[in-house]
């Protein structure tokens, strides 16, 4: 009896962790993607098919999700991604409330972007039943540029035309067009921009 409850439980977990590789998902996450203008590399995790179906998955035309990508949701949950986004292999999004990215915004190899926590204050309860806190929703300004391996945490607030640094663990705000590094993150300076060129269109061209 024991042995196949065993298998009733290994089978219900595969067919839930495995869900996203059934043809049919796969075929309606793409027919989202194509709809959208968005491309996904399969494999692709978490309830993404879900949260498209429910609108509550927006991802804007041109972002390429890489494979390995998982993007979970807890029931009424947002995640909003710009247009032109490039999440590469094993990028994680999770969101209990809200995560947004803004346009252009490039995610290197294994970034993780969460609104909220695991508790662990609980002496009494196992760590895995204790749910998750939340310090707030999580937003990411347009042309922003993460490294490999950065992790934002709840309630951050990063803006437009950023850099931040590989390894980095991002846990407080940081100003638009800085460079920013370390766990926790500090910024290390202001990005220079080019300055922009005049626009030929209103330039008066002198008689020959």
């Amino acid at each position: 009896m024991a042995k196949a409850s065993g298998w009733r439980l290994w089978w219900a977990k595969r067919r839930w962790y495995e869900r996203n590789r059934r043809p049919l998902r796969r075929w309606r996450i793409n027919r989202h993607a194509a709809r959208g203008g968005f491309f996904v590399r399969h494999p692709v995790e978490g309830e993404v098919l879900e949260a498209l179906d429910e609108g509550r998955l927006k991802i804007g035309a041109g972002t390429l999700l890489e494979p390995g990508c998982w993007l979970t949701l807890a029931p009424g949950a947002r995640i909003e991604i710009g247009e032109g986004c490039f999440l590469n292999r094993g990028v994680m999004i999770a969101a209990q409330g809200s995560v947004r990215i803004g346009d252009h915004t490039m995610l290197a190899n294994g970034c993780f972007l969460g609104d909220a926590e695991h508790r662990y204050d609980d002496p009494d309860k196992p760590i895995t039943w204790q749910g998750f806190t939340s310090k707030g929703p999580v937003s990411i300004g347009a042309n922003c540029w993460f490294g490999v391996n950065c992790v934002v945490t709840s309630g951050v607030s990063v803006g437009e035309r950023c850099v931040i640094g590989a390894n980095s663990v991002v846990t407080r705000d940081v100003e638009r067009g800085t460079i920013a590094a370390g766990a926790p993150a500090k910024p290390i300076r202001k990005i220079k921009f080019a300055p922009q060129q005049a626009n030929s269109a209103s330039a008066e061209k002198r008689p020959l």
